[in-house]
């Protein structure tokens, strides 16, 4: 899941950039060169899916003003609701849970809940953010047939299995900078295993692995035209599910999105994704192989701008058809979100 979405500057300076210029680049190469470095070594190696096809990065939750960072220090509260649904024939397999399955699929209900705290508004000439992001969902999963259990045991059929569950938290930090229209944010999310896995199911929330994601998004931001063109790109470095000794390779991701507000309240775009996996499967339990993935989607979103009591708030959605998928589930996903201030430390008057 890529770190949520904030309450957009609205231009009135309270997010401003401390500094002059040079010294605004000089903080930005110092720390996406953490970014970068990773990136770069990641998309040299040679380039089908990660266990379960589910990856840290959910494509699609990057999107419109992504690098827009919150105004004020506070904290900032964010509900994503996330649909999804999709289908691979019996002729291909995966592996869930440790199991083969063939004839795969997936109807996902999840709610991401996520708690954002931002301590200060100039840190290294920019605005520093962290939180935490929790899942709670109802993944319902169908199989055709479960041809193999972990480590090459035979295993009865399991035509349908379904559960309500927690899943792995996830740590958020994001670090952005504003100059002039331009908005510049680099991202971090680490996922801990220690939700709810139901081992040698199919139905499940948690990766029960450990898996960090390093992005870098640009926003070119106007809020006098109403325009916004947003790019994000990252690197998922998936770590292995102890239970399966399944060791899933690591993911590249792509996004871009353009936007235009036909009101204060009210704004309108398209967006597509592409993520691919840049490097094998393996171990004991990667029974298939390789099985790097790949998934394309394109889609719209909508932003409606509300006052709630006398706080400002997003609902967001967002609705996406994958066109192309490689050793991954293709489909259908939403996403409905709702971003609204709990605390914004006012400046003085």
């Amino acid at each position: 899941m890529a770190p949520p979405a904030a309450p957009m500057d609205d231009g009135t300076g309270l997010h401003g950039l401390q500094g002059n210029w040079g010294q605004m680049m000089r903080n930005v190469k110092t720390c996406l060169l953490g970014v970068l470095l990773p990136l770069a070594g990641a998309i040299s190696t040679p380039a089908k899916a990660v266990e379960g096809a589910a990856s840290l990065y959910v494509p699609g939750t990057g999107g419109p003003a992504t690098a827009v960072m919150p105004p004020l220090e506070g904290v900032y509260f964010d509900d994503t609701i996330y649909i999804y649904n999709g289908s691979a024939s019996a002729s291909k397999e995966f592996v869930v849970g440790g199991n083969v399955v063939a004839g795969l699929d997936a109807t996902i209900v999840a709610d991401f809940l996520t708690t954002l705290v931002v301590p200060s508004t100039n840190f290294l000439g920019g605005t520093l953010s962290m939180g935490v992001t929790v899942p709670v969902g109802a993944p319902m999963i169908d199989a055709n047939a479960v041809v193999t259990g972990p480590f090459g045991n035979l295993r009865s059929l399991n035509v349908h299995d379904s559960a309500l569950v927690v899943g792995d938290p996830v740590f958020n930090t994001m670090l952005g900078w504003k100059a002039g229209k331009l908005r510049i944010q680099a991202s971090s999310m680490v996922n801990i295993p220690v939700g709810h896995y139901r081992e040698d199911q199919l139905a499940n929330l948690a990766l029960h692995r450990w898996a960090v994601d390093t992005s870098l998004a640009l926003s070119l931001h106007d809020d006098e035209s109403g325009w916004d063109l947003t790019g994000k790109a990252g690197v998922t470095f998936n770590g292995k599910n102890d239970y399966t000794e399944y060791d899933s390779g690591n993911e590249f991701h792509l996004e871009g999105s353009v936007e235009k507000a036909l009101s204060k309240k009210f704004s309108i775009g398209a967006q597509g994704y592409w993520l691919k996996q840049i490097s094998d499967d393996k171990s004991s339990g990667a029974l298939l192989g390789a099985f790097r993935g790949e998934v394309v989607g394109v889609g719209g979103t909508a932003a409606l701008n509300v006052t709630m009591g006398r706080s400002p708030a997003t609902f967001r959605l967002r609705a996406f058809k994958e066109l192309d998928a490689t050793n991954r589930l293709k489909g259908e996903a939403f996403f409905l979100s709702l971003t609204l201030p709990l605390y914004m430390k006012m400046p003085p008057q």
